[in-house]
C-alpha cells in the first residue's frame, strides 16, 4: 500500500508547474516583460491570480483589477512610467520658462 502524499509537496507541484507554464506562454506574448519584471509581479501573480494561469491576457486583467493590493515592484511594472505629458509635467515646464 502506498503512503500519502503531503499536501505540501503538491502544492510545490503544482506552483512549480505553474510557473513553468507561466515562463513559456509569456516568452510569445505581447504583454511579456523582461526577467526583471516578470520576477517582481511572480509572487502576486500566485497569491492573487493564480488561476488564471496560463492566460496571460487574463493575468494581466487580474493584476490592473488587484492593483491596490500588488506589491509595490510590481505595481510599477503595471502602471509603467508616469506619461511625459502629465498636466504635473507641464506645470513643471512652464515654470522653467
Amino acid at each position: 500500500m502506498r503512503g500519502k502524499i503531503p499536501v505540501e509537496k503538491i502544492f510545490v507541484a503544482c506552483v512549480a508547474t505553474a510557473l513553468i507554464t507561466f515562463a513559456q506562454t509569456g516568452a510569445s506574448s505581447a504583454h511579456s516583460g523582461t526577467a526583471e519584471e516578470q520576477s517582481a509581479c511572480t509572487p502576486d501573480v500566485l497569491s492573487l491570480c493564480f488561476w488564471e494561469i496560463p492566460s496571460e491576457d487574463r493575468i494581466v486583467a487580474c493584476l490592473n483589477k488587484n492593483i491596490k493590493k500588488l506589491s509595490p515592484d510590481c505595481r510599477k511594472v503595471i502602471e509603467g512610467p508616469p506619461d511625459k505629458d502629465s498636466p504635473s509635467d507641464k506645470k513643471d515646464d512652464r515654470s522653467k520658462r
